[in-house]
């Protein structure tokens, strides 16, 4: 998971945050592009990704080249001060290359042809694509190998966006090369996948498919499988780009573009972060009441994949989207308070899509920099104000994310298998678990780390685990060895069920975890939508002082008939209602100084808020936030140098007073000593010596207003 090295663009930490947009110059003018240059300027932008869907421009034709434009524009830009991520232009095909080889285009389960017309219409898998991609990417790569304005590397875009499972005859191919690799021989592989279950033995190599459109449900192991090689064709075509660049211009980082948000499941990320120099994200936030919590996720998520380095934020909204069914423009702050909020988790370049707001084409109602109004705008106003922001806060530059003292735990294999069909319930939400527990450790006013399952656990006090679905024998040993130093970990509902090839742990529920959570279960009762339970807190040890006993939690989506298999088991919670009535829902089993525990329903956000009070001050966790803003601010710590960062976010849409002593880099002081006033949708940054503690001090000093909060 960890990066084999980490390259930032060019002088780019030297020059402070990197600050910028997707460049389209080709869908303009070539008049607008000197205009676009001053408006850069004027915005404080320094980094710009030009090319990511310039094939059809610069190779009209498969044996003519067009570099006229893009010579200009780098000129230009160069000229400006503004360094180029430069795309490899591979993204989308030109139509003369899908003419002359429909070979190339993708293919859905049921057969039928993905055709161009929108974009990513090429098979990750396909000969032929590799070798006109590969060919543009060496004609780039030596023309503007010792181009000055040359930062970074941007292969491709969006890798997997709209391409991700292919079932073509090429991917058949591949695929079976890639099981060949996993397991050597077919006798293994038929075990593996269970095949002696509806007769689904193989004889011989070329019998397997992908898991294209079957009568029911197709196995189980091949949908996970062929999941885990889509992830990784889309990984090796990153490497086969890259390769060619790190050949020609060796001293010159690459990278791609990640898709850590919302529902985008089909990239592996843990697995792809080791092949780039530096991780870079995209990221839109979706509508909602917890709009602010899936943000701040993806974005510590991110942080994480990058082992705490700093990262590229390569592309989020000034305003609304234009591909949700309905698209809010953002309101005064929010332009602000989002970018901000990824730098605290790590983010040291800040940029959008897109520089200038297309008039045509399928984004002309997607936000930029430059709206449609022009410069004159709110949207520009606010974009100019971020960049001058971002030029006060430059010594924040190069911190690395600080731990949490809590981690919770992400894992892609868990999440593609919880959500197959022929599962206990069609209503389970992997990641909507963990962003329930998320949001109520923000509610909280609680750090907490998102981490790939295959993170390093030491230091965290608490570790969450929701829907941990899959967990093979390392992994199991990994989570008891952490316990049994003392950790604390919290598991939920289908967790430990099955082992890496989606069979089913024997022995009863939760499997793998049995023991260590000192609990058997022999069915699972998921509830239907429309049913609910009720979960009443116990008297027992843990909650004695806390003035939970009694509490009554709404449970939904699952139940379980719960045995405790170990007398030591403490029981945190019961199911007063439903069909489990008077049965565990909530346990905890110590293993000297650690413990393991168990969450049998859904919860939701509100819920685990309570729940969390014990469990937290069992772990011996404390809050670092004042009470009068837990639940109103988001707290996320950057530290170098002798000094940690304090990155204060109003989660609110009223303003916010707090003592938060420390030198304010960025906010202002209140009339008390050491307080600080968050605006609507404000953020404050303070300055603290390492390790100092966010308690009443000397009086901040501020140093930059926040854009809104004068």
């Amino acid at each position: 998971m960890s990066l084999s090295r980490h390259r930032w663009p060019g002088e780019l930490g030297r020059r402070g945050f990197g600050f910028g947009a997707d460049y389209n110059p080709e869908q303009w003018p070539a008049a607008v592009w000197r205009e676009d240059v001053r408006l850069m300027r004027e915005a404080g932008v320094n980094i710009v990704s030009v090319g990511v869907f310039a094939w059809a421009q610069l190779q009209p034709g498969p044996d003519t080249w067009d570099f006229a434009d893009l010579d200009e524009v780098m000129d230009l830009l160069h000229g400006a001060g503004i360094a180029v991520d430069l795309a490899t232009a591979t993204a989308s095909p030109p139509p003369w290359l899908t003419s002359a080889h429909p070979e190339i285009l993708p293919v859905d389960e049921q057969g039928r042809t993905v055709w161009p017309g929108g974009r990513q219409h090429w098979r990750p898998t396909s000969p032929v694509f590799r070798a006109h991609a590969l060919a543009l990417v060496e004609a780039l790569a030596t023309r503007y190998a010792r181009h000055p304005a040359l930062a970074a590397w941007h292969v491709s875009n969006e890798l997997g966006c709209h391409n991700v499972h292919d079932y073509s005859d090429d991917a058949a191919r591949a695929f079976r090369v890639w099981l060949r690799r996993r397991y050597g021989d077919l006798d293994t592989l038929n075990r593996a996948w269970c095949t002696a279950f509806w007769a689904q033995r193989f004889g011989d190599w070329a019998q397997i498919l992908p898991p294209r459109l079957a009568a029911t449900c197709p196995n189980p192991t091949q949908r996970l499988d062929f999941a885990r090689f889509s992830s990784d064709a889309l990984k090796e075509h990153l490497r086969a780009e890259r390769e060619v660049l790190r050949r020609i211009t060796p001293d010159v980082p690459v990278t791609t573009n990640f898709m850590v948000m919302g529902e985008t499941s089909g990239m592996n990320y843990a697995g792809w972060a080791g092949e780039v120099d530096f991780v870079a994200n995209d990221h839109y936030a979706r509508p909602g009441p917890r709009r602010l919590d899936e943000l701040s996720f993806s974005a510590n998520l991110t942080g994480n994949l990058a082992g705490g380095r700093p990262w590229f934020l390569m592309e989020h909204a000034t305003s609304a989207v234009n591909w949700q069914p309905v698209n809010r423009a953002k309101r005064p702050g929010e332009l602000a308070r989002d970018a901000l909020t990824h730098v605290a988790h790590g983010a040291d370049a800040v940029c959008f899509f897109q520089w200038r707001q297309s008039t045509g084409g399928a984004e002309r109602y997607h936000s930029a920099m430059v709206p449609h109004a022009g410069p004159d705008s709110a949207v520009f106003a606010g974009v100019v104000e971020l960049g001058r922001t971002l030029e006060g806060l430059a010594e924040v530059v190069g911190a690395r994310r600080r731990p949490a003292p809590v981690a919770i735990l992400f894992d892609w294999e868990s999440w593609w298998l919880a959500e197959q069909e022929f599962s206990p319930t069609s209503l389970l939400r992997y990641r909507r678990e963990a962003l329930d527990w998320y949001g109520a450790l923000l509610d909280l006013g609680m750090r907490a780390d998102v981490l790939p399952v295959a993170a390093p656990l030491d230091g965290y006090r608490l570790v969450v685990a929701p829907v941990l679905h899959m967990v093979p024998g390392p992994l199991a040993a990994r989570l008891r060895a952490y316990v049994a130093g003392g950790g604390h970990l919290v598991t939920t509902y289908f967790s430990g069920i099955v082992d890496e090839h989606a069979h089913v742990h024997p022995g009863g529920y939760p499997g793998a975890l049995r023991e260590l959570l000192g609990i058997r279960i022999e069915e699972f009762d998921p509830l239907p939508d429309d049913e609910q339970v009720t979960v009443t807190l116990a008297d027992g040890p843990a909650l004695i002082d806390t003035g939970l006993t009694g509490a009554e939690l709404t449970g939904t989506l699952w139940t379980d008939r719960i045995e405790l298999a170990d007398a030591g088991v403490e029981v945190l919670a019961r199911f007063t209602s439903g069909e489990q009535a008077g049965r565990p829902a909530v346990t905890r089993l110590a293993h000297g100084p650690g413990s393991a525990g168990y969450v049998s329903p859904r919860l939701g956000t509100a819920g685990l808020a309570v729940l969390l009070g014990p469990l937290l001050s069992s772990a011996g966790v404390t809050g670092e936030l004042p009470p009068e803003a837990c639940g109103r601010v988001e707290l996320v710590v950057r530290g170098h140098s002798g000094h940690d960062y304090r990155f204060l976010v109003n989660r609110t849409d009223g303003p916010v007073e707090l003592a938060a002593p420390g030198e304010l880099l960025l906010g202002r002081a209140t009339g008390s000593e050491g307080g600080v006033r968050l605006d609507p949708r404000g953020v404050a940054v303070l300055r603290h010596p390492v390790g100092a503690r966010l308690r009443s001090g000397d009086h901040p000093r501020s140093r930059l207003a926040a854009p809104g909060l004068d």
